[in-house]
């Protein structure tokens, strides 16, 4: 219908005349209340918004020589922050001498990895960058 006639029809009623398609051809509008659907788009945000769970990154160091007690403190930390849904950086560094043995941190790491398997995946095999031996978990989806 000719844009003239679809004013008429809005002023009549006391609404808006919304432009909702301005691409095709022809042009899409819609008798409304604009006031109203202005709202309601932005009260949908705001509800969208609220929903949404903004994943961090957490780390977790370790060293080469830790006790199996303290290994345990830190998997049941590790499992908490993958529980509530966040990514854990599990690190591992070297000091002096500890370098000349990367290998034994690195099976240290895939330890520590290995332990924490049902509550998240690794991408990646831990990689030695410099002095640290590092390796991110992702937490496994729950439904």
């Amino acid at each position: 219908m000719p844009i003239e006639k679809a004013r008429q029809i809005a002023d009549n009623e006391g609404l808006d005349l919304v432009l909702m398609s301005g691409n095709s051809n022809p042009a899409v509008c819609k008798v409304m209340d604009y006031g109203k659907y202005r709202f309601d788009s932005i009260k949908r945000e705001k509800e969208l918004k609220k929903n949404q769970k903004i994943v961090e990154l957490k780390e977790i160091q370790l060293t080469m020589r830790i006790d199996q007690y303290h290994i345990n403190f830190k998997l049941k930390n590790a499992q908490k922050i993958l529980q509530d849904g966040d990514k854990v950086k599990v690190s591992l560094r070297m000091k002096g001498r500890e370098q000349a043995y990367s290998k034994n941190a690195v099976e240290v790491v895939e330890n520590f990895v290995n332990a924490l398997s049902e509550f998240g995946s690794v991408d990646k095999k831990p990689e030695i960058v410099g002095r640290n031996v590092i390796v991110v978990i992702n937490p496994k989806k729950t439904k």
